[in-house]
This record gives C-alpha cells, structure tokens and sequence, in this order.
C-alpha cells in the first residue's frame, strides 16, 4: 500500500511540472481585474512594509508555500529546500498531504521539516475523505507531533478521488466529521481545495462549524483531474477526464464570495498565483496570505539558493504594484480602491 502510494507522489511531482497538468479554458480570474496606477504615490518606496501575522506569529511577509508534496524520496529533497528557504524569507510552510505517515515510517522523514524551518509556521495535511476511511482524531494529533504543526489543514479534492486510481469517494457525512477534529484539535484547523476552488456557500458551512481559516485554493493552475489523467490506465477515466480539464471556481471568484463573510479568522488564495502582482490582487479581493505551489517546484528541486531567489523576486513584484498604487502596507492594500474590474 505504501509503495503504491510513493509511487503515486513521485508521478504527481514529476507530471505536476508539465504544461499539460494545468487546467484548460479556465484562469485563476484575476485578468478581470487591474489596478489603476497612482503617478503620485506619495510614499517611501523603502518604507513599504509587508509584514504581518499568522494566529499572532509576527511574519515579514504574507507569503505561503502551498501544499504540495512527501513521501517520495525526491519530496524529501523538495521540502528541505522549501523549508530553508521558507526559515530565509519568513514563508508560512503547509505540508503535502501527511496520510503515508500513519501507514509506513519509511518516508515520515520527508514531512519532518521543523529543523530545517525552526521559527516559521509549519501546517500539517491530511485528506478531509480520510475521516470516512478510518482516521481518527488521535491519528491526527500524531500527526501534529510528528510534524511539530503550528496548524492543520484538512483538503477536499473529491473529482481528483474519481479519476484516481483507487481513489477513496465517500465523501457523505464529512461536515460533522471535521467539526470533530476542530473540537478534538487544539491548533488552528483549516480547510483547502486542491485547485477547483471554495464557494461563498460551502465556505459559510464550514465557518459555522468553527473552522479557523479557508485556502481557497481555486482553479487557474495545477488540474489534478488532468495530473490523474496522465497517470491512469483506465481509458474510461482518461476520456472522462476530459470533461473536467476546464472545471473549477477561478481563485478571484472563491475570494469575492468569501471576503463578505464574517467570524472567518483567515482567508489563504491559491490557485494559479505565479507572481506577486497576482499575490497584490487576491490581497485586495480579501486574502490574509498567498499561496505558491507549481510555480515554486522547479527551483525546489535544484536548491534552496534558488527557491530564494525565487521568493526574493515575488516579494519585490508585490512591493513594486503597492508603491505603485500608493499603498505603504498590506492594509492600505486590502482597502485599496485602485483594484478595478477591466
């Protein structure tokens, strides 16, 4: 059972880095908005402050490192990367999905990033469907131990179950179930798509049952219907595959339905960010953080060095659209009034 999962994470790596893993006919949403330059900004470009905070942990940017990956060997490699570079710039780090660590000890190693990333928020990972097969609530808190967890997310990613291989679809019941774990769980517990995005809707379900924060993790990059298309067998999963390549809720949409909602503590967007000036657009539609995920993968793999150039890149790009607007801290981006629909 393990090998076949690290078999699966090692698939998902190498076909995530391909162009033809992203969905089709859909973008993340933000081509409908633009900010409006401000010629007279009226602020110190060397004053612009991104600092903010993670459930009261002061940190020098709103940047995230989404979920991505462990439990191959090549993760391993990955998530040590990520994670010094992450300890360097000051990036929130979320763990791929953590559940081959209940089921081998063979690759816990790849999740257990704490000493690599002493000082920065660590969020650990599991399938939310995974309550339906068996995990419990101890299961978890292990988990969090063995991750050294500042918090929890639990990921939806039910048309990515039906195209794999095996894919566990019991999705019913699930609602009281993460209620269970936000009692049981005494850090933050939060809840993410995998890349098809979370409605007002769905999002007020499950703010009313205590969860602390939402990663919309919207459509616009990585398909994982498409990702468990090149990897199946099946050829009346493959062609029904198909189908799905453009399906999702852009991630602009998921933060313009969610941002009016109330007793949310956090908003995360992910979901097709691939530069700041995306990060400065999810900011002004509601988000707290922004998530980077495919786009990070191939420095990941070739150095820390390079994933922190990377960063460096991306937390420039966001200062440079403030300073463009006039807007000298994250605040004053939230509030903006520059971000105009074309």
């Amino acid at each position: 059972m393990t090998d076949g999962i690290h078999k699966r994470k090692s698939e998902h790596i190498e076909l995530s880095l391909k162009g033809d893993s992203l969905g089709e006919g859909i973008t993340n949403g933000f081509d409908r908005f633009q900010f409006q330059h401000n010629a007279l900004p009226e602020i110190n470009f060397n004053e612009i402050d991104i600092r903010t905070n993670y459930f009261g942990q002061a940190m020098p940017t709103p940047f995230l490192i989404s979920s991505m990956t462990g439990g191959a060997e090549l993760a391993e490699v990955i998530n040590q990367n990520l994670a010094i570079a992450a300890e360097q710039q000051g990036w929130v780090f979320a763990l791929g999905s953590t559940r081959v660590m209940l089921e081998s000890e063979k690759f816990r190693k790849s999740f257990q990033i704490r000493k690599y990333a002493p000082n920065v928020p660590i969020i650990a990972n599991i399938g939310a469907v995974q309550l339906n097969y068996g995990v419990t609530a101890d299961q978890v808190k292990r988990i969090i131990e063995w991750t050294d967890a500042n918090a929890l997310v639990l990921h939806l990613n039910s048309i990515q179950e039906v195209i794999q291989t095996g894919g566990d679809t019991n999705f019913s019941q699930l609602l009281p179930k993460i209620e269970e774990i936000i009692k049981e769980i005494s850090i933050p517990v939060g809840v993410k798509e995998v890349g098809f995005g979370i409605d007002g809707r769905t999002a007020q379900r499950l703010i009313d049952i205590g969860i602390d924060f939402i990663d919309v993790a919207g459509a616009g990059g990585t398909s994982w219907s498409q990702v468990e298309k090149l990897r199946s067998k099946d050829r009346i999963k493959k062609e029904a595959a198909e189908a799905f390549a453009g399906w999702g809720i852009s991630t602009a949409t998921c933060l313009e339905e969610i941002k009016p909602l109330s007793n949310l503590k956090k908003i995360i967007a992910s979901g097709g960010i691939r530069n700041g000036h995306h990060a400065a657009k999810a900011i002004a539609l509601g988000a707290d953080h922004v998530g980077f995920a495919r786009t990070i993968l191939k420095e990941a793999i070739d150095s820390a060095e390079n994933v922190v150039e990377w960063m460096q890149v991306r937390e420039l790009e966001l200062r440079m659209v403030m300073f463009g607007i006039g807007a000298h801290n994250l605040q004053a981006l939230q509030r903006t009034d520059r971000l105009q629909t074309r």
